[in-house]
């Protein structure tokens, strides 16, 4: 460990691994990391560019979900091997590795993200309050400010708790989707052909289009600074052997739950093919329209508000884990250590005033927006997150022997080049219209 500060003090080290155990109880000890990164993979911002795609283009778009994931993986290993085999997180790796003035810059971008972020599992959550409870948005967006309440009452009974609730919540979302393909009852062989990639997604302006979005929702800068730092929870000696041990559980963990995250942008893709495009109804778009839809197309008279308790928990996951990402990145990057209340309370305020001053101004339509305009954000930063972690992995000097050996290295340059060069041409196509 470079320095003296560790990453996420409080928690380092605090969750046992049993000595001397076989596989599965050990591997256990180190199942709950990838959750909570899989969380980023399903936020609400996941949820339009879904909707859309399956909507206007049916299971076409299915090989993108699945393909974005594949690339998710590969990052979320590399994130955690800077975790395990260097001890640092992405941003004291960036402040030890970098001189100040580059480092301020990727602190802030990296800020922005995290603020970008925010916004959307802030509006998530404000609408699936409203399609629940008919609370005006308005007042959800303010209420989600007690969040940060819950976050720090979670952590006072240990990162293990956390987890638990991280862990909760997901079974939850998929479970309602679970019930929603069900009612749904898509055509599986259909389903199952969309997996496979066609020209057509590249030849065609308006899959292209989707496309990109989808892949510019599923990789979220935050997640590579969070993963880095919780895999450094678990409590082991930090010999060679067992680090190697480490990664190896780590990257286990997070690669099962992004197959998890995989079925659910899948599901939420498949209910959209399977309900609206179906139906001719190829303009479903909007995560608001396509719980008005749902009940009534599938018959079903509480199709809809699975869908929203599914909403509501995935915005109250994100939430969580953004906030946490928030104390990595203030931390690693600057060095600075506040009280957990003040500092979680500094994030959340950054994402709520703009939320409260759009739609106080706009009225519901400008959320809508404004959830477009957080992943256009997020799709601009990622490139100074990935490249980041693609070049101190691959550094001996920063990584020891576990440097990325040669072939993953050049499959990770290989992901972050189409990432840059794809969500490149969305910001372009999103400013010109």
């Amino acid at each position: 460990m470079h320095g003296s500060t560790r990453s996420l003090a409080e928690s380092f080290a605090t969750v046992p691994v049993p000595r001397d155990a076989g596989f599965w109880r050990t591997l256990f000890a180190f199942v709950g990391p990838g959750w909570l990164v899989a969380v980023g993979y399903m936020d609400p911002g996941n949820w339009a560019t879904d909707i859309a795609g399956g909507s206007a283009f049916g299971y076409t778009l299915l090989a993108v979900v699945l393909l974005s994931n594949l690339m998710a993986i590969v990052l979320q290993s590399l994130a955690a091997r800077l975790g395990i085999g260097a001890g640092l997180d992405l941003a004291q790796a960036c402040r030890a590795n970098t001189g100040r003035p580059v480092n301020y810059a990727l602190w802030f971008l990296a800020e922005v993200a995290i603020i970008a972020c925010d916004l959307a599992e802030v509006l998530g959550t404000a609408i699936a309050l409203k399609l629940l409870f008919g609370l005006p948005l308005l007042y959800g967006v303010v209420l989600t400010g007690l969040d940060v309440f819950l976050i720090l009452a979670l952590q006072r009974f240990g990162f293990r708790k956390l987890e638990a609730f991280i862990g909760a919540l997901l079974v939850v979302i998929a479970i309602c989707f679970g019930f929603e393909l069900m009612w749904a009852n898509p055509d599986w062989a259909a389903a199952a052909g969309g997996l496979i990639p066609r020209p057509e997604i590249v030849t065609d302006p308006a899959k292209l289009y989707i496309a990109i979005g989808i892949l510019g929702a599923t990789v979220m800068p935050h997640n590579l600074y969070l993963h880095s730092s919780i895999v450094q929870t678990r409590a082991y000696d930090r010999t060679e052997p067992e680090r190697r041990r480490a990664l190896r559980l780590a990257t286990i963990d997070s690669t099962v739950a992004l197959g998890l995250a995989f079925f659910i942008n899948a599901a939420i893709l498949i209910l959209a093919a399977a309900t609206f495009h179906v139906a001719g109804r190829t303009d479903v778009a909007e995560i608001e329209q396509a719980h008005e839809l749902l009940a009534p197309m599938l018959g079903v008279g509480g199709a809809s508000a699975v869908f929203a308790i599914a909403l509501l928990a995935s915005g109250q996951n994100s939430t969580v884990t953004g906030t946490l990402a928030g104390q990595i990145v203030m931390e690693g990057f600057l060095d600075l250590r506040l009280p957990a209340w003040l500092r979680r309370l500094i994030t959340r305020g950054l994402a709520i005033i703009p939320a409260v001053a759009v739609v106080g101004t706009t009225g519901d339509g400008g959320a809508t927006d404004l959830l477009v305009l957080s992943q256009v954000v997020l799709s601009l930063q990622l490139p100074f997150a990935v490249i980041p972690l693609v070049m101190l992995t691959a550094n001996r000097r920063v990584m020891g022997g576990f440097a990325a050996p040669r072939w993953l290295a050049a499959l990770a340059w290989g992901i972050a080049t189409v990432i840059v060069a794809l969500n490149g041409y969305l910001l372009i196509g999103t400013v010109t219209g």
